[in-house]
């Protein structure tokens, strides 16, 4: 790496050396190593492109600035990814060097404009949570409420145009405009809740830094998906459960891509063309065509998995011998990593399991964190929400106002109807309990929390530390909120 001299030093004010532009155009590829600049930086990240969550899309900056890649997600310029990339740092950019003026247009301009009634976690792209006090008002959730988690701007799709591919690998078998997809197939309908693999995320930061969005416990919401099922698609396209097709071509898998490319993400075909997995190619939301904030025209609803498999604007459908290819299925965004895996340097996220199902999970939405419950009251109201992927119906929910040390069974409310391993959406509890055998002195505090229990006995954990992962991705350990214990004058 020969340096760039400037009036016969080698070295900047970091002691690192200057490079021209030039010298960093040659390193596009992983023989040469792997370089990018940012601002004035150049930085080597041959060891990062493989654990970075965005996958492949990175060396589209690869010999170049990343400055025009960073101002489409926003949520790269926090101070733990500059931290990240500043470990990569190996010199600067030539003073003589001219500065490169960058232009472009704002690609979120066309954006849907949004009511205010979510927690925003990043603007570009946008990504909101369900206000969490006010899920418990509402089973089915509020579409303007219902969270959403987008990677990329929000397409347009003019609807009298669209059509649905559906392909095997690269060979298109057919296309279905909206109006077939209607028509054709028998509709279907029914609540699912769909919740980000990050929901829970923050409380990871107590044990040690991750990687993604601060996501409190509102990244989760239910609304009633209709559509048609992806069963009978494709059954009509060749590829049912009696096809001879699957077996003879080795199809393992249902991709689905996204009009936001390059998204895609895949389940594998046993759920798919399960006669009990439900899976929906989706029009309607709750009883109305899908916004286009939400994936409209059409989504992918998946039950049971991690919400980023529910792929949105989806306009291709195809069988497949292998996963999908883009970073959200086999990069590390979405993997199952372990508690002591605390970098992905030299890691192989292929060698890591897709996340599809999530775990056994459930949260307290009343009280909040930090409100104040009246000692004269004598009890204190606790409410939430339970999930389990898989459509494993959640069977009990208990709650302790004493950290875990005395604990009492809530009330299940709606949701726990739902058909036996067909529970594709929440149950919400409620528990009234008692607060003296737990007072002591005004101005104390109780520690509120919550566990639930599925229908195959999966529990929660007890501890953060025992689900910390570097992604803070399927935290589902107890969940805690902690409240003053007052004596409001009379």
């Amino acid at each position: 790496r020969k340096p760039v001299e400037m009036d016969g030093e080698r070295k900047d004010p970091l002691g690192l050396p200057y490079y021209s532009r030039a010298e960093v155009s040659k390193h596009k590829r992983k023989e040469d190593r792997i370089w990018v600049t940012y601002k004035n930086g150049v930085y080597d990240i041959t060891e990062f492109v493989e654990a970075h969550p965005g996958g492949e899309r990175i060396l589209l900056a690869a010999g170049s600035a990343i400055d025009p890649f960073w101002a489409m997600y926003n949520q790269h310029t926090t101070k733990q990814v500059l931290d990240i990339l500043a470990a990569h740092r190996i010199g600067t950019l030539h003073p003589h060097e001219e500065v490169e003026e960058i232009k472009f247009d704002d690609p979120y301009a066309n954006d849907p404009k949004r009511a205010p009634l979510g927690v925003v976690r990043c603007e570009k792209p946008y990504n909101s949570e369900t206000v969490i006090e006010l899920i418990p008002d509402n089973y089915i959730t509020p579409e303007p409420m219902h969270y959403k988690r987008h990677h990329h701007p929000v397409p347009v799709i003019d609807e009298s145009a669209y059509r649905l591919v559906l392909a095997f690998e690269d060979a298109n078998i057919l296309q279905i405009s909206l109006d077939d997809l209607k028509k054709r197939f028998k509709h279907h309908a029914f609540p699912v809740t769909l919740q980000c693999a990050g929901n829970r995320r923050k409380e990871l930061e107590k044990v040690a830094a991750v990687q993604g969005l601060e996501w409190d416990c509102g990244a989760i919401s239910t609304a009633e998906w209709g559509g048609a099922l992806l069963r009978d698609v494709l059954e009509f396209t060749g590829f049912g459960d009696e096809s001879a097709l699957i077996e003879r071509a080795g199809v393992e898998h249902i991709c689905f891509e996204g009009n936001d490319k390059p998204y895609d993400a895949s389940i594998p075909i046993d759920k798919a063309l399960s006669k009990f997995g439900d899976v929906l190619v989706a029009y309607e939301m709750n009883g109305k065509p899908i916004p286009r904030e939400h994936g409209g025209p059409v989504r992918i609803i998946v039950p049971g998995h991690l919400a980023a498999r529910s792929v949105k604007w989806c306009q291709r459908i195809f069988a497949s011998k292998v996963e999908a290819h883009s970073g959200w299925q086999r990069g590390i965004a979405y993997k199952g990593a372990p508690c002591y895996m605390t970098s992905f340097d030299g890691v192989d996220p292929e060698e890591l399991p897709s996340v599809q199902e999530l775990p056994v999970n459930s949260a307290i939405c009343l009280p909040r964190p930090g409100s104040k419950v009246d000692v004269d009251d004598g009890s204190v109201t606790v409410k939430g929400w339970a999930w389990s992927g898989g459509g494993r119906n959640i069977i009990r929910v208990d709650v302790s106002i004493d950290g875990g040390k005395t604990w009492y069974p809530a009330e299940l409310g709606r949701g726990k109807e739902q058909k036996a391993n067909r529970a594709w959406a929440w149950t919400f509890w409620e528990a009234e309990v008692d607060l003296a055998p737990h007072l002591s002195t005004p101005g104390s505090q109780l520690d509120i929390c919550c566990r639930a229990v599925d229908a195959s006995m999966n529990h929660q954990p007890e501890h953060l530390s025992s689900v910390w992962n570097l992604r803070g991705i399927m935290n589902n350990s107890y969940h805690h909120v902690t409240v003053d214990l007052v004596r409001e004058a009379s």
